[in-house]
C-alpha cells in the first residue's frame, strides 16, 4: 500500500477507569478543550483536541464482557487518518487481515496488528 494514502496520526485512545477524574485532570489541570462532536456511543468518553490531533478517554472495564478482547475501537488504539477508508478495507481483505468497521457511523475501521495492538484507520477529506 502506497505511504501517500496515509495523511497522519488523527487520535489515540486511552482506556480510564474514572472518567470524571480524567475529565478533570486533562481539562482543568491539563487545560486541554473538549472536542464536542463525538457521537453518542454504547460506552461513556470523552474526546480532547490537542492541537490538530485528538485524545480519546474511553471509559470501560478492562475485563469486562464485550469490551477489549472483543473490539479493538474499545481498547487502548492509535488511530491513523487516511484519504479513502475503501483502500484499507481491500488491502485488509487481501491480507486475510479480521477488521471492523466502526459502529458510530463514521468512515472508520479497526484492527489488530501482529502483536494484538489495536489500530484505527479513519477516513478524512482533504481539500
Amino acid at each position: 500500500m502506497s505511504n501517500h494514502q496515509y495523511l497522519g496520526l488523527h487520535h489515540v485512545s486511552l482506556l480510564v477507569s474514572d472518567l470524571s477524574r480524567s475529565i478533570d485532570f486533562y481539562l482543568r489541570v491539563l487545560g486541554l478543550e473538549q472536542d464536542h462532536t463525538r457521537p453518542d456511543m454504547a460506552f461513556p468518553g470523552i474526546w480532547l483536541n490537542l492541537g490538530s490531533q485528538q485524545i480519546h478517554l474511553i471509559c470501560l472495564d478492562r475485563t469486562s464482557a464485550g469490551s477489549v478482547a472483543d473490539h479493538p475501537g474499545r481498547d487502548a488504539h492509535f488511530a491513523i487518518s487516511v484519504k479513502d477508508i475503501n483502500k484499507i478495507v481491500e488491502e485488509l481483505k487481501r491480507e486475510g487481515i479480521a477488521f471492523q468497521m466502526s459502529k458510530s457511523g463514521r468512515k472508520a475501521l479497526f484492527c489488530r496488528d501482529p502483536d494484538g495492538n489495536a489500530i484505527e484507520f479513519i477516513e478524512r477529506k482533504i481539500g
